[in-house]
């Protein structure tokens, strides 16, 4: 019995290390990216898994509809929303471009 239970000691060791160092994680972030798909409101900016920025124009339970700009709405699945853009992120990025763009004259 003692040789069976130090012959599987090291398999079990292996099956928690993996539990948390791989699934855990991974289970904590998926929850994170089905919160943030379901806090989805219109105006939102938005990057897509496919790497199309827009604003949420409107909203279905399992639909998205998108402003790209130039008056062009998408519908997407909800799962296809990667992340929202913070308005921070936008402010520096229109800051530096404007910046390369004095410093070009």
């Amino acid at each position: 019995m003692q040789e069976i239970l130090g012959l599987l000691f090291p398999f079990i060791l292996m099956a928690l290390v993996f539990y948390f160092l791989l699934i855990r994680p991974q289970q904590k972030r998926q929850k994170a990216v089905n919160q943030m798909q379901a806090d989805l409101k219109k105006g939102d900016k938005i990057v897509t898994i496919g790497g199309l920025h827009g604003i949420v124009h409107s909203l279905d339970e399992n639909a998205i509809h998108i402003d790209v700009g130039g008056g062009q709405k998408l519908t997407y699945e909800r799962s296809a929303v990667k992340h929202v853009v913070e308005e921070a992120q936008v402010e520096s990025t229109e800051t530096t471009e404007t910046i390369e763009t004095t410093d070009q004259d």
